[in-house]
């Protein structure tokens, strides 16, 4: 006869998050593939790690915002730029003006 345990209930609550979570059937699969293998790797670790990866964000998408990034990048650079000549530019016209510390 079986004796109930506290822990018990806490790791099948466990088990079945992972479940829902699907990172049971991810696992699964990732530890299918290293069996199916043909030649096994020299680090099993670093298989698991290089395959859990496998459903991270899209190559053209990550491009698409690199791209996205550098236009924004030089677009800040002309308006920091441009703020500055206006900035001298008031300074100028208007000389008693304290010029401000922000930039």
């Amino acid at each position: 006869m079986t004796t109930y345990r506290p822990g018990d209930s806490k790791r099948e609550e466990f088990r079945k998050y992972l479940e829902k979570a699907g990172v049971l059937d991810a696992l699964t699969k990732i530890l299918v593939a290293l069996y199916e293998e043909p030649e096994k790797p020299n680090d099993a670790l670093d298989f698991l790690k290089a395959h859990m990866g496998q459903s991270g964000p899209d190559t053209a998408d990550v491009e698409s915002l690199r791209l996205q990034v550098s236009e924004l990048m030089q677009k800040v650079e002309r308006l920091q730029d441009e703020n500055r000549e206006l900035k001298a530019k008031v300074q100028m016209e208007n000389p008693e003006v304290e010029p401000s510390a922000e930039n």
